[in-house]
């Protein structure tokens, strides 16, 4: 796996980098107060987190049969004071929609971070990660 990161001094916002896949695809990384252009590297790797996971329940939960109507996972992390300002600790709230089994959601969340997502994985060596789950048997915004 290859990724990139691109910066140059004559640029419209001197502290944004053009990040690239080895895909090929990219966005902008904004380390400005700002973030007017992208989110902050700290930022996309909460976003790359909740993805992650988001995965992961998805395919344990329809592999399960279970009618998963729609999922948001929502981080809410602390960071460190003192440099690395790594995390210290992260929550994930999971939001799942539809007529579910809360012990087939536990089980999924567990799986989760204790197997399968790359991200948690990675953080769980800096950060303490906690799960928290609610569900909602009404219809998701569309």
């Amino acid at each position: 796996m290859i990724a990139s990161s691109e910066w140059k001094p004559n640029q419209p916002n001197p502290e944004s980098f053009l990040a690239r896949s080895e895909s090929g695809h990219t966005f902008t990384l904004d380390t400005s107060d700002e973030h007017a252009d992208g989110p902050s590297p700290v930022e996309a790797v909460l976003m790359a987190l909740c993805s992650c996971t988001s995965v992961d329940v998805i395919s344990i939960l329809q592999k399960k049969r279970e009618p998963l109507q729609g999922l948001t996972v929502t981080a809410h992390a602390e960071r460190r004071q003192e440099h690395p300002r790594s995390f210290q600790t992260i929550r994930l709230v999971y939001r799942a929609y539809g007529k579910l089994s809360r012990k087939a959601v536990e089980d999924a969340v567990a799986l989760s971070k204790n197997k399968y997502c790359s991200v948690s994985a990675m953080l769980s060596g800096t950060a303490s990660i906690h799960a928290e789950i609610e569900l909602d048997e009404s219809q998701p915004l569309p």
